[in-house]
């Protein structure tokens, strides 16, 4: 399927929600590692990367893949989640709502990660 590029975004940028959703997740990593006194240091040795690598990743500047962003997650024990929501804001009910992980990273409290995604 191929997508179209038009200059119609629904009033909001590619770019400035990219970074909007960049922000929350990171804000969202940085309150995890809060959370279980886990340093930057520690996440790196779990990784397998350098502590430059990691803050990099908590700077909110990096393109994170999903895969990148999934290597964190089970580095560690959390999950991930991702939904798709009306642009109106109006809540949608997902099946994966019905049950509440704990360790969950989330990209705001008590909100899955909400973007638009553009599909190769």
């Amino acid at each position: 399927m191929a997508w179209r590029r038009s200059g119609h975004e629904g009033g909001h940028g590619a770019a400035p929600a990219g970074a909007r959703l960049a922000r929350q997740t990171t804000a969202s990593l940085a309150g995890l590692l809060a959370e279980r006194d886990m340093t930057r240091k520690e996440l790196a040795e779990q990784l397998g990367v350098s502590p430059g690598r990691v803050s990099q990743i908590l700077s909110g500047d990096e393109n994170l893949t999903l895969r990148s962003l999934a290597a964190v997650a089970e580095s560690l024990d959390a999950t991930i989640e991702i939904t798709f929501r009306d642009a109106s804001g109006a809540p949608t009910h997902h099946p994966a709502d019905d049950t509440a992980a704990s360790g969950r990273l989330e990209t705001a409290p008590a909100a899955p990660l909400a973007t638009r995604s553009r599909h190769r």
